[in-house]
């Protein structure tokens, strides 16, 4: 079998679920329980904001804040740039999110480019803009350009995730989780979902957007 660089379908998923638990035997529970969240976005300047919008805020928060703009038709880099301040600060933006997400507007990204690029290229690309750390770079190779190999280890609910999984004395730092997570290469999309699984079933609570 053939794995793909990129996750496209639920088969894509499945076929990265098998060799993470071949990986990882203590994933294992996690992916029999039933199939994985493929949750792929369509790419471009909504998925991007979108993910600028989640952070530091519960998915909740988010989802309450995106729906606002998608009501206000405010998901378009032209609407963002034609609209007040006062508009986008409406539909929950603070003011830190509400200049990132006009930066981005503004930035003329080559979506298409970005489609076709390597992992590291994608995030090279993504963190060199306003607001736009390597989480939130991480989160759109992940969800909107369906990369197989790309991980989040700055995700608390990650972190959270693994201490729980593996019984970890101690919730491991952004750094420690990057090093664990070597091990699931080349499938730590896939990892980084089952981890969200793992966290749902643990606290009840949604660790991804």
């Amino acid at each position: 079998m053939r794995l793909p660089d990129r996750i496209e379908t639920e088969a894509d998923l499945a076929d990265g679920a098998a060799l993470l638990v071949a990986l990882e035997p203590r994933f294992g529970p996690v992916v029999a329980n039933g199939p994985l969240p493929l949750r792929r976005r369509v790419d471009g300047f909504a998925a991007l904001a979108q993910a600028i919008v989640g952070q530091q805020v519960s998915t909740a928060s988010a989802a309450a804040i995106w729906g606002r703009l998608e009501a206000a038709g405010l998901t378009q880099e032209g609407a963002v740039r034609g609209a007040s301040d006062d508009a986008l600060r409406g539909c929950g933006l603070s003011r830190p999110k509400l200049r990132y997400i006009r930066a981005l507007a503004a930035a003329g990204v080559d979506w298409d480019g970005l489609r076709a690029a390597e992992t590291e290229d994608v995030i090279e690309t993504l963190v060199a803009l306003p607001g736009i750390g390597r989480w939130t770079a991480e989160i759109y190779a992940k969800f909107a350009l369906g990369h197989m190999d790309v991980f989040a280890a700055g995700d608390l609910a990650l972190q959270e995730a693994a201490k729980r999984l593996f019984d970890l004395s101690d919730r491991p730092s952004e750094r420690d989780l990057r090093d664990m997570a070597e091990a699931w290469s080349p499938v730590r999309a896939v990892a980084a979902r089952a981890l969200w699984v793992y966290y749902r079933w643990e606290t009840d609570r949604e660790g991804a957007l």
